[in-house]
């Protein structure tokens, strides 16, 4: 049941990433990553109030807040990277730095054991990442904000999956009201509200089967099989949008699937 909410939560960031990278190409990224938060903090709290918790502790609300920084520093690089970089670059470089970043995290901090294949995705990761990103000195800029925006997955699924399980969905809630309030998102530049409110609620239900699926498993598994999502923006963006990829980068995104699938069964 972990592995399939997991998967879930993985298909609905897909979609929430197209979407909303599409729509950060007409108006401001940052309308969209705010007004999304917004839309966020809605539907999280309107579940929590729904399924209700056995025991609230502050100490889960803090673990909550943390998770939502993270997700507003990474819906506001990814969302720039997106309004001005190709998708198969931009969430791909995201989303394995998230991956390799978590794992890890609850390796050196929370005592998770990942077996030889794992640690093997982990070294994959390097340089699947620079192939991706054109594979030169530098990392331009679209690679940069997937980056960035991969430090941010990172403390997401982290900070998300040390809430006690009998706090429900309220860490969930108490993450949006802290990425609504983040500093620099605090103005609300113009845009089309309810395309960007429900793209905020798809990536809040995204999170919530997230924390459902965590609650279920290793932590390090429900990160890699949430992280699924990039393959679905990236096959939109190639037929969709026809953005081309370089040689280079084809190479490296078939490094960033093989160290997903490493991850996930090592």
């Amino acid at each position: 049941m972990g592995a399939l909410l997991a998967l879930t939560s993985a298909l609905t960031y897909g979609i929430v990433d197209f979407a909303g990278g599409l729509l950060s190409r007409r108006v401001p990224h940052a309308a969209v990553t705010l007004l999304g938060q917004i839309g966020g903090l809605l539907l999280a709290a309107g579940a929590a109030l729904l399924l209700p918790a056995d025991a609230v502790a502050g100490t889960d609300l803090l673990w909550g807040a943390l998770s939502g920084v993270g997700s507003a520093t990474a819906m506001r690089f990814l969302n720039r990277g997106l309004s001005h970089g190709a998708m198969s670059v931009v969430v791909p470089v995201s989303a394995v730095t998230g991956v390799a970043l978590s794992v890890l995290c609850g390796v050196l901090l929370l005592g998770d054991r990942p077996g030889a294949l794992a640690w093997a995705g982990i070294a994959v990761t390097g340089p699947a990442l620079w192939w991706v990103s054109g594979g030169g000195t530098r990392l331009g800029r679209e690679a940069t904000d997937g980056l960035l925006a991969g430090v941010g997955v990172a403390v997401q699924y982290v900070a998300l999956g040390q809430a006690d399980p009998v706090s429900g969905l309220w860490p969930v809630a108490a993450g949006r009201v802290a990425a609504v309030l983040v500093p620099g998102l605090l103005r609300l530049p113009a845009g089309p509200t309810a395309q960007a409110l429900l793209i905020g609620a798809g990536a809040a239900l995204g999170l919530v089967l997230y924390l459902l699926a965590a609650q279920r498993q290793m932590l390090a598994v429900a990160v890699v099989l949430a992280s699924l999502y990039p393959a679905l923006p990236v096959v939109l963006g190639l037929v969709v949008l026809h953005e081309h990829v370089s040689p280079r980068q084809t190479a490296g995104l078939l490094g960033a699937a093989l160290a997903t699938v490493l991850l996930t069964v090592g």
